[in-house]
């Protein structure tokens, strides 16, 4: 079953949640529909919800459909779905009445290249730019934390100049440093954890983006605006001790 209102596409994942499709491409546009969607969600919860997950076009809603079944009443015979995705309708028709906040900026640190950016070089080589025009269109962007995920604080970020846009590593690495600060792509991320990536690594920030004995603890946040700034090796370490 879908229902269709405004382009919005509801349908259902498994017996115990559903997807809100708020457009079919990556854009500014469509980012901002999800994080009113997702703010008008968080105010006016119904019971049975259980969390939302933003994504780059959608937002994935899990309830508890035993709680939605007795909580909420219908004229009709309705499945948990049925329920939750009229309650959802309502709240769609409202959002042409939200006002949309703009994300936090937030500055970055990075210290760009060497042991800390392995794959600068390639990067500037790749567009037949030096490394030092690399940094600089990387810092002269603002990009938009479109979605966390991944791993625990991954920020998926766009608005990266198409200039610097470069492909996956062929071979990945089967470990990323933290705070290790990658292209893809169009894309631009921040690995948080050590994992394996594909990502072509040109620099690293200090700051620690997955702070588990903090609320929250992810340092960034889907709707947040980037900006990164060069450092050198000693403010790396000033940073670095700072931080903790």
């Amino acid at each position: 079953m879908c229902s269709l209102i405004n382009k919005t596409v509801i349908k259902p994942l498994g017996d115990s949640a559903l997807i809100v499709h708020l457009g079919d491409e990556i854009s500014p546009a469509i980012h901002r529909k999800i994080q009113a969607f997702s703010a008008l969600l968080n105010h006016h919860q119904f019971e049975g919800f259980v969390e939302s997950v933003p994504a780059f076009t959608n937002i994935t809603i899990y309830y508890n459909p035993v709680v939605v079944h007795h909580s909420i009443v219908n004229s009709q015979p309705m499945t948990p779905f049925q329920k939750v995705s009229a309650k959802l309708n309502a709240l769609l028709q409202q959002m042409d009445d939200q006002q949309v906040f703009e994300g936090r900026l937030v500055e970055i640190p990075v210290l760009y290249g060497g042991e800390y950016g392995p794959d600068l070089e390639y990067v500037a080589s790749f567009h037949k730019i030096s490394a030092e025009e690399v940094i600089q269109i990387h810092t002269e962007s603002e990009c938009l934390v479109y979605m966390i995920g991944f791993a625990p604080g991954f920020p998926f970020m766009g608005g990266m100049d198409e200039r610097i846009a470069t492909p996956r590593r062929e071979s990945p690495r089967t470990a990323i440093v933290p705070g290790s600060v990658g292209i893809a792509g169009k894309q631009t991320g921040i690995y948080s954890l050590e994992t394996p990536g594909g990502w072509q690594i040109i620099g690293r920030t200090p700051l620690e983006l997955f702070r588990p004995d903090l609320n929250p603890p992810t340092l960034l946040k889907a709707g947040d605006r980037i900006k990164f700034f060069p450092i050198s090796p000693e403010e790396f370490n000033t940073f670095k001790e700072g931080s903790r």
